[in-house]
């Protein structure tokens, strides 16, 4: 009897699925709850498992679009075990890894040889040889137009006039390729969109000087690590300096449903990672309750799960705030898009020495540039504006970091 493996139920807004990749072949021996295909909704990628061992005959293609429900493979259970086929378990383990691991040295070992024999055994004229010694070219890099396979003269200046070509690609090529886009980004263009039309978004501007964080986490960083076994990073701080602003100015954590306005008095910081199929954004829970290392334990496994593909549909949904970190990739500033429903969205930025005027000096900082977009329906300038200036207040004095203000006005009960 063939079993039928059915696209699962996996969000209740969720009514179609891409099948992306084939993880076992038609026709292939699995055994049960292994995985055998990749899926991916307009939110996240998950697994197929199979449901009983036995032969599996798949009915769908690959980046095949299908409904909740479909049949995407049969499995037949009756079929018998082929001979010499074992399960996956801790003898073939090692088998599996070693050939990937050989296999790469020895190819590396027949680049070097090939390429070394290929520099001594040039075919070339004398002024081409010529020019290749006092040049230093790589042969390789160059097309050898002459009789039998000889470099000419012409063949090392072409190599040199075009030092940015790639071998075996036409100049002046004017190709194109055309590729599907996936369930995610059809979503994630759709949500950008709705978001410029749908709210009335403004971005305000700030910078910190982030030399009080950067002496800390040079001070700190090894024991913090020791003690925490996570490294100690930006996202911590920004993190906790929100949750703060954020109880201070609660409009900046709430969001519009009809006519009302929701307001929260927790925290869920949504925080904005590029994986492969594009940008996600996975929500710390109550992040305003949770410990600078909690935080960037959070963060460093949000982060493995989305370059592996692996976040689940509860990971990325809700979110009352949305921090994007655009620093990493080299931006001086920005204006990020809202993450709706949620009414704002703070930006990072890169961290550049910049000379700016202390008490009439002029001395040299690492400065970095904070953008804070929000929705104007929910928030007014002056909260957006506020919020902002006290991040920046937390940011460069980390102290008040501890339980949200200046441990000499807490002191004084100020």
């Amino acid at each position: 009897m063939a079993i039928e493996i059915k696209v699962p139920t996996v969000g209740e807004s969720i009514n179609e699925v891409t099948l992306t990749k084939w993880l076992k072949k038609d026709g292939e021996w699995v055994e049960r709850d292994e995985v055998v295909a990749e899926l991916e909704s307009e939110k996240a990628t998950f697994e197929i498992n199979a449901e009983q061992a036995g032969i599996l005959h798949t009915l769908a293609k690959e980046e095949q679009d299908l409904k909740i429900g479909d049949v995407v493979a049969t499995i037949d259970e009756t079929a018998q075990k082929p001979a010499g086929k074992e399960a996956p378990g801790k003898e073939s383990a090692p088998v599996a890894e070693t050939k990937p691991q050989a296999q790469p040295a020895e190819k590396n070992e027949a680049k070097k040889e090939s390429k070394q024999d290929v520099q001594k055994d040039v075919k070339a004229t004398p002024v081409a040889a010529a020019i290749l010694a006092d040049k230093k070219v790589d042969v390789s890099k160059v097309n050898a137009t002459g009789s039998h396979g000889k470099i000419t003269k012409n063949d090392v200046l072409d190599a040199l006039s075009n030092p940015g070509r790639v071998i075996g690609k036409e100049l002046f090529s004017r190709e194109e390729t055309t590729q599907k886009m996936s369930n995610l980004r059809r979503t994630i263009s759709r949500r950008l969109v709705e978001a410029k039309n749908s709210t009335a978004m403004l971005t305000t501007f700030n910078e910190v000087d982030m030399s009080a964080i950067m002496e800390l986490r040079a001070k700190y960083k090894e024991i913090f690590k020791k003690t925490h076994e996570i490294n100690l990073g930006f996202m911590s701080f920004f993190s906790k300096a929100c949750c703060f602003a954020l109880q201070e100015w609660p409009s900046v954590n709430a969001q519009i449903d009809g006519d009302n306005l929701i307001f929260h008095d927790y925290v869920d910081i949504s925080i904005a990672v590029s994986s492969p199929k594009g940008l996600v954004v996975p929500v710390i829970r109550n992040a305003e309750s949770l410990s600078m290392a909690e935080i960037e334990k959070e963060v460093a496994q949000l982060a493995v799960k989305a370059r592996d593909s692996k976040l689940t549909i509860e990971e990325m949904t809700g979110g009352t705030f949305t921090i994007t970190n655009g620093g990493v990739f080299g931006s001086l500033m920005s204006t990020p898009i809202l993450n709706i429903p949620q009414s704002a969205i703070l930006g990072m930025h890169n961290i550049v020495e910049r000379p700016v005027a202390i008490k009439g000096q002029v001395v040299i900082r690492p400065m970095m540039y904070i953008a804070l977009s929000y929705d104007h329906r929910v928030i007014d300038g002056r909260e957006s504006v506020s919020f902002l200036v006290r991040v920046k207040e937390m940011l460069e004095k980390p102290e008040q970091l501890l339980f949200g203000k200046d441990p000499v006005k807490a002191l004084l009960q100020l």
